[in-house]
């Protein structure tokens, strides 16, 4: 069997007409069971929340605001359904702190279908090196590989050389961990003498080049990647044609112009806005921070979900210029006054140790009044001077840059 579940190859129409159907349904729940929600939703109708454009309608909820409102309100900041004892099984604090429940649900994170993706089998011996301790990325794994009829051993993080007399003595097919993590195992079984056993990895936490893939297919270990974050469990995963990350079948992702929440045409870069439809987390346009863009078409492999190009960078470009913060968001609502710039990009930079703001943006024609109006904007939605500067349509690149802050202190 090459694909987890049916889903995976469903035509797009069933799969959008499904996740729309359920969308309502997730937003009355989280209306009803989420106090957060409940506030931030009050006057929305949840019967009315039936395409992409009226979910754009709402806000999108950041992870940097998600951090002060649960400084505000321990433990979840009222965005979660669940309480200790009833539904939370365990919470994770990841760095912030931010608190995230896990349920008791089978492959809560579903991260199982990433497994699966990446070769992973009922039988299969898992040497798991995430951390088992404050952050979730352990358990994501195990309770994965668990669902997919795998054996764990619980390696975490560490200790090389008790990793690889385990690995000598267990060996185990397949490894979950970081990247530069494997590396380091692998070179101290070199230094040791020892051939791991491993045949196929599952990578995630950082990123994994070409390059680093090539090394391990050297070495007979076929890796995969995936995209997955504590909130939200996995978002999207490799698959064996190597042309980006499918989306998971549990998740609506948007991307949208980083600073809002509007969502952009495929190819275009911009932040991963993510619906989780997870009863007991339910996050409706949370903003990842991260920046990517949507392939067009389908996979060769022939999953059928929407596929995103993987991790771009950060969407939070926000910067301090003169001692006032600019945000991706004001440089937004400029360009939005002016519908005759096509494209815009701040950029910051600092000649003779002088701090300068330049708007450039891509026009058809420009003109001194133009630039006038754009310069007065800058001013009142910013607070500080702007120059600005027209160039051509299609000059500026495609990698969701709102600010561009190219400072030097040499």
């Amino acid at each position: 069997m090459n694909f987890y579940d049916a889903r995976e190859t469903r035509d797009p129409t069933e799969r959008e007409r499904d996740l729309l159907a359920r969308l309502a349904a997730q937003i009355a729940h989280a209306k009803a069971r989420a106090p957060a929600f409940a506030e931030r939703f009050r006057d929305v109708d949840p019967l009315v929340i039936t395409s992409r454009e009226t979910l754009a309608s709402l806000p999108v909820t950041r992870k940097s605001e998600l951090l002060e409102l649960q400084q505000a309100a321990r433990p979840f900041g009222g965005f979660a359904a669940v309480s200790w004892g009833t539904g939370c099984a365990r919470v994770f604090a990841s760095p912030g702190p931010l608190y995230e429940p896990e349920g008791s649900r089978r492959d809560y994170w579903r991260m199982a279908r990433a497994l699966f993706a990446a070769g992973f089998r009922q039988g299969d011996l898992v040497h798991n090196t995430f951390s088992y301790h404050f952050t979730p990325a352990g358990s994501m794994m195990e309770t994965a590989a668990h669902a997919l009829g795998c054996t764990v051993f619980p390696a975490g993080v560490g200790q090389t050389e008790q990793q690889v007399a385990a690995i000598a003595d267990l060996k185990p097919s397949a490894y979950t961990g970081t990247p530069s993590f494997l590396r380091i195992i692998l070179d101290k079984a070199d230094e040791l003498g020892v051939k791991p056993s491993f045949t196929k990895a599952f990578v995630s936490g950082e990123a994994f080049a070409p390059s680093q893939r090539d090394a391990l297919a050297a070495r007979g270990i076929q890796a995969f990647q995936a995209y997955a974050t504590a909130d939200l469990g996995l978002i999207a995963y490799e698959s064996g044609a190597r042309e980006g990350l499918v989306v998971d079948e549990g998740v609506l992702v948007e991307i949208v112009r980083p600073g809002t929440g509007d969502p952009l045409p495929p190819g275009e870069v911009g932040e991963v806005v993510v619906t989780s439809f997870n009863p007991d987390y339910p996050l409706i346009r949370f903003g990842t921070g991260d920046l990517s863009a949507e392939l067009p078409g389908i996979s060769p492999c022939g999953r059928t979900n929407m596929r995103i190009k993987g991790w771009m960078g950060r969407a939070d470009q926000t910067t301090k210029v003169k001692g006032m913060f600019v945000h991706p968001g004001q440089i937004a609502s400029v360009l939005q006054r002016h519908p005759e710039v096509l494209r815009g990009r701040l950029v910051v930079d600092n000649p003779e140790l002088s701090d300068r703001m330049t708007l450039h943006c891509e026009v058809e024609s420009g003109s001194d009044a133009l630039a006038q109006a754009l310069a007065s904007s800058i001013r009142e939605l910013t607070k500080l001077r702007g120059e600005v500067k027209f160039c051509a349509r299609g000059s500026l690149a495609n990698d969701g840059k709102v600010i561009d802050d190219t400072r030097k202190y040499d």
